[in-house]
């Protein structure tokens, strides 16, 4: 099989978030993704569950041979070896790992939907891919992952972290 280029989308706001994120973007090895391009870290102000600790969210560009929804998986593993656990959801967590994009590839499961169904209307995801991958477009997106952070409505806070890469 081929290697497909993914994106990827990790999130911290338990515990020393920075820590945690290049634990899990070192711990992608094991997952079989190659990571290539990491953006900056930015902290996110908390978008659905507000009452919660700010996050630290970066998106990480890799190549990997493993089907998607085996890469899901995987990255599930990674969130348990961490003991990350959502006790409620959308609620804090030590760690989450998303796939945004797959390939081009358009998958709609019920465990997983690519592109990440969400992923356009958040600033803390289009921040740091627009950062990585401006230029980047999936077949159905009407624009450039820059293009549409700039027309994004999603008015949260989402500020670079000084100290990151």
């Amino acid at each position: 099989m081929a290697e497909t280029t993914v994106y990827l989308s990790l999130g911290s706001n338990i515990g020393d978030r920075e820590k945690n994120l290049r634990a899990a973007i070192a711990a992608l090895a094991d997952a079989k993704v190659r990571v290539t391009s990491v953006s900056s870290f930015y902290e996110t102000e908390p978008v659905d569950l507000r009452e919660q600790p700010w996050f630290l969210n970066c998106v990480v560009q890799g190549e990997t041979e493993v089907p998607a929804l085996d890469l899901l998986r995987a990255l599930r593993g990674i969130e348990s070896r961490m003991s990350s656990k959502k006790l409620v959801p959308k609620g804090p967590r030590l760690i989450d790992l998303d796939i945004l994009l797959y390939g081009d590839e358009t998958i709609d499961m019920p465990e997983l939907q690519v592109p990440h169904p969400r992923m356009l209307l958040r600033k803390f995801v289009l921040v740091p891919l627009a950062e990585i991958a401006p230029s980047l477009q999936h077949p159905s997106w009407k624009g450039k992952a820059g293009e549409l952070l700039a027309n994004l409505s999603d008015a949260s806070v989402v500020r670079k972290l000084e100290a990151s890469k």
